[in-house]
């Protein structure tokens, strides 16, 4: 196979992999190839905040030290970027928050560390909504992410920088995080590949909290087969995070080549039936089961009551968590720190100049939902309510091996149609929410486009650990 030596920033993993290991370009020329892409088109999608161009090529210098030597590892070689509340050793790690800007971590998060030891190259940072705070990556105090499809479009939230890079070829794929709906949503609008993996399933270590009981650390790649590749590499337990579970990593390539015959699917009316729900994205969404029962699967037409109390639950629950976490950044130990006359007026100033209003709010809500008059009219009711959606899948699970629906209800919408109204932009987050408070995992995966050329995502939602099967599922949807 012979590369354009222009366009080798287009590769999946797969064809980087094999260009790298038969000797048809090296890995500092595929690093270049994406360092000028991001030159070239950064400044318009704005989707990094820091690129790290000298230490990258030295990393890929490294890598094609260790391929001459025949030492070809599973990522051995491949550009990589990530979201920016994911710490990077030696790599600036902002958040997307001014409180943080001069921030850089000592260590690695275990699942970078797990990347760079099979030889990824760290190519740079990318911009999200503050602390993954926000469903269109306009809350960032670094700016907006653009839509590569569409640049009066948003990108989607959190980790829309993440998923601009990898749609615009900025990077080979892209490391992000998922509370409640950040990997799918921007992967839905940017057409590329996202997955929220099991509660558990991915080490949360290294990775700047947001709600402790929500967050996952998830891929962002080209297809669904890079996909595999990357999970085979960070997914595992890690003993740096009590949360992981012990179960052992099965092989999700071999998991890809198995078909569909006999698959129940599962098609949740709850979520065909929300209100604003495009035309569009239906008929995508429709035609996309279709194909599936004509792959041999058996459709099933279910119900998930829960589903419409997911918003509510995620929005008391998430604050309260972020009440928690966030007291850590005060700018004494480390960040931006304003001055003042008294330890009172540096912490206030400090939080008041380094979070967004989005941020601030979360706080506040949090704080005013776990305070003693209110805790058990909304902590503890939310919580209780959350076991009930969780039960909802499970029961549902029982009869079905997975979920199909849409993403969002929508295809990417402007940039600043729904900022002025917080309830609006919520609610941008429907259909990815009730995954999240069940700990469920669930892949958006691109499955057509809309006349005005903006790409349509499916989410295939499946029963704890059964990444592999969402994965071999989203494999058989083609545009």
């Amino acid at each position: 196979m012979l590369f354009d030596f222009m366009n080798l920033n287009e590769l999946t993993i797969k064809e980087a992999q094999a260009g790298l290991r038969n000797k048809e370009f090296t890995a500092v020329e595929l690093t270049q190839a994406c360092l000028d892409r991001i030159k070239e088109r950064n400044n318009e999608l704005n989707a990094f905040i820091t690129v790290c161009e000298e230490s990258a090529l030295k990393e890929a210098k490294i890598a094609d030290e260790m391929l001459a030597q025949g030492k070809s590892l599973a990522l051995t070689g491949i550009p990589f970027s990530v979201k920016d509340a994911i710490c990077t050793a030696s790599v600036r790690s902002t958040g997307a928050a001014k409180i943080l800007d001069n921030y850089t971590p000592p260590y690695d998060a275990t699942v970078i560390k797990k990347i760079r030891e099979q030889g990824g190259v760290l190519v740079g940072k990318n911009n999200c909504d503050a602390f993954g705070h926000g469903a269109s990556n306009e809350n960032s105090m670094y700016g907006p992410v653009k839509n590569p499809y569409n640049l009066d479009k948003v990108a989607g939230g959190s980790s829309g920088g993440s998923a601009a890079a990898v749609a615009d070829n900025m990077c080979i794929f892209a490391i992000a995080e998922d509370t409640g709906g950040s990997i799918r949503q921007p992967a839905s609008f940017c057409g590329v590949v996202g997955l929220r993996p099991s509660y558990g399933r991915n080490s949360r270590f290294g990775i700047m909290p947001m709600a402790s009981s929500f967050d996952t650390v998830g891929p962002m790649t080209k297809t669904v087969e890079d996909m595999a590749i990357v999970m085979q590499v960070i997914a595992g337990n890690d003993h740096l995070d009590a949360t992981t579970v012990p179960e052992p990593v099965p092989d999700y390539n071999d998991e890809l080549n198995k078909d569909l015959t006999g698959l129940r699917v599962g098609v949740p009316q709850e979520y065909f039936e929300a209100e604003g729900m495009d035309k569009e994205v239906r008929q995508i969404i429709e035609k996309q089961i279709k194909n599936l029962e004509k792959q041999g699967a058996e459709i099933f037409y279910v119900s998930l009551p829960m589903t419409k109390y997911a918003i509510a639950v995620y929005y008391i629950l998430v604050p309260c968590e972020v009440s928690s976490n966030f007291g850590r950044l005060d700018g004494i130990r480390y960040g931006v720190r304003s001055e003042a006359k008294d330890l009172f007026g540096v912490y206030s100033k400090s939080r008041a100049q380094g979070f967004p209003e989005e941020v601030k709010r979360r706080i506040l809500i949090g704080t005013y939902a776990l305070s003693a008059g209110y805790y058990d009219a909304y902590y503890k009711k939310a919580q209780q309510v959350r076991t009930l959606i969780r039960l909802d899948f499970d029961r549902v699970f029982s009869d079905v091996d997975i979920l199909i629906t849409p993403t969002s209800p929508s295809a990417a919408f402007g940039l600043g149609e729904k900022s002025s109204d917080p309830i609006q932009l919520y609610l941008a987050d429907i259909f990815v929410s009730p995954a999240a408070s069940a700990g469920i995992p669930a892949i958006s995966v691109p499955a057509g486009e809309t006349k005005s050329g903006l790409p349509v995502g499916l989410q295939i939602m499946g029963s704890r650990m059964s990444e592999g099967l969402i994965m071999r599922v989203a494999n058989n949807i083609k545009k």
